[in-house]
């Protein structure tokens, strides 16, 4: 029985979508060349995790004579933001608040953080 597709990005998806937000798009062999060499991909595991990021609607391709050339559909911020809403879904029974507590109250978060956020808070979370 096949795995069931995880429905956030695994490591090795993030990897392959933080190399295609950051270069742009490319072939299979292009995003194994951008990738970090440790851990070392084959490029079949490339192959085959550019083609679930496909399938999830991340990336699309199009064919560039008898290559394929992938782009990101889905930006960095789109995506970060799905993630941090199925952590909250998933973690925290779909409260914000519960998330924002939790950070607040954790041993490794430093007092600067603790004060932009609260900064932030009060004057509605506009950080621009």
């Amino acid at each position: 029985m096949p795995r069931k597709q995880s429905a956030t990005l695994t490591e090795a998806e993030l990897r392959i979508m933080n190399a295609l937000w950051q270069q742009g798009p490319g072939t299979v062999q292009q995003v194994l060349d951008w990738l970090p060499q440790k851990p070392a991909l084959a490029y079949n595991s490339v192959l085959t995790t550019v083609r679930i990021l496909e399938r999830k609607g991340y990336v699309a391709h199009i064919k560039d004579g008898r290559a394929h050339v992938y782009q990101a559909l889905v930006g960095q911020q789109e995506a970060s933001r799905s993630e941090i809403r199925h952590l909250v879904s998933r973690f925290f029974r779909d409260s914000h608040e519960a998330l924002l507590l939790n950070i607040l109250r954790d041993d490794d978060i430093n007092e600067r953080e603790v004060k932009r956020l609260r900064e932030m808070l009060g004057s509605g979370g506009d950080s621009s």
